[in-house]
């Protein structure tokens, strides 16, 4: 009389398919927006500083040698 339910591989699967798409589906809408670059005016403007020290090191480092 002691009965127990099996659970087939397909039903797993399923279950843990449809959790996984229920979760992105809420979370979803609650990602932030990168707003800095959808307006007009942030397209146009340099990402970085032509003359920062990074910048400047970087040509440095990377320099080819002179022969």
């Amino acid at each position: 009389m002691n009965e127990q339910r099996m659970i087939r591989r397909r039903d797993m699967l399923r279950g843990i398919t449809t959790a996984g798409v229920a979760a992105t589906a809420i979370a979803a809408p609650l990602r932030p927006t990168v707003a800095h670059a959808e307006s007009p005016i942030n397209k146009r403007r340099a990402m970085y500083e032509p003359n920062s020290a990074e910048v400047q090191t970087f040509y440095r480092v990377n320099r080819y040698p002179t022969k």
